[in-house]
């Protein structure tokens, strides 16, 4: 299998253009809600939402490597051809859309445009897109990755029949490697939702609203106590973990271990 990756490269497609698909078959997908709009509010929506990826990659054919859901996005890794994997998620995010909007009594939009997606044109970039989907909760500093419930992090040794892990399964071999490989200290970088408005300038600006302070550097002169508060204020104000570690001189592996401390909204 690993002799169909033989070219580089790939660009997340804009909205309204042509979508470029991947020679080897194999797509990174993000869906996010629209404003972001929480997509899922209590457990049963989880569930509702894997079971239609369930059923329409049954029905479509394509098959699923990763996927990771959050409060208001999603990371899909998916294997199949292109009409194949658009009327995938035509038909799971319009099924889930109208099942949302039913339950909690709203109307318009639910998605942001249509899905973004990035084509994976090589082996080394797919492990890079696997790892990053399966450690989204744990970069964004809400629980260690193998404690996340609404991943497929636990699927590696029997995956149900729509998902697809022989590749992984023939690279990792057991559990034990696997669960090494995502641990790996990395800087993955992969398809996301850039937002503009958050840059260093803004982040700035936060650090200083927020915090009271004029220079972010300052809070590596605080108590322990003081400073993982700060750090977590940042991080529930839109930071991210780079931004701090850059913005206060603090080593990220601090920001992201102080990160998982914070608290989740109550359903």
């Amino acid at each position: 299998m690993a002799s169909i990756f033989m070219h580089q490269g790939g660009n997340p497609d804009m909205p309204r253009q042509a979508r470029r698909m991947s020679s080897t078959g194999y797509m990174h997908i993000i869906i996010r809600g629209i404003g972001r709009q929480l997509l899922f509010e209590e457990d049963s929506d989880y569930q509702y939402y894997l079971t239609m990826l369930e059923k329409y990659s049954m029905e479509t054919g394509v098959r699923i490597c990763a996927y990771c859901l959050m409060e208001n996005h999603v990371h899909l890794l998916v294997h199949g051809e292109k009409e194949q994997i658009v009327l995938f998620m035509k038909k799971s995010n319009v099924n889930y859309a109208g099942w949302f909007n039913w339950k909690y009594e709203r109307t318009g939009h639910l998605f942001q445009d249509r899905f973004k997606s990035e084509p994976v044109e090589d082996e080394k970039y797919l492990f890079t897109v696997f790892r990053y989907i399966l450690r989204n909760p744990e970069k964004a500093g809400i629980c260690p990755a193998s404690e996340y419930r609404w991943s497929s992090y636990h699927l590696f040794e029997n995956p149900p029949q729509f998902m697809e892990l022989d590749l992984f399964q023939k690279q990792l071999k057991n559990t034990m490697q696997y669960q090494t490989f995502l641990c790996l200290e990395n800087d993955d970088e992969c398809l996301e939702f850039r937002e503009a408005p958050h840059n260093d300038e803004w982040a700035k600006s936060v650090i200083q609203k927020e915090l009271g302070i004029r220079s972010g550097t300052e809070l590596q002169n605080l108590d322990r106590n003081l400073r993982n508060a700060a750090l977590i204020k940042l991080r529930t104000k839109g930071l991210t973990i780079r931004q701090i570690e850059r913005l206060t001189g603090i080593n990220r592996n601090i920001v992201q271990r102080v990160s998982g401390q914070m608290k989740k909204p109550q359903k």
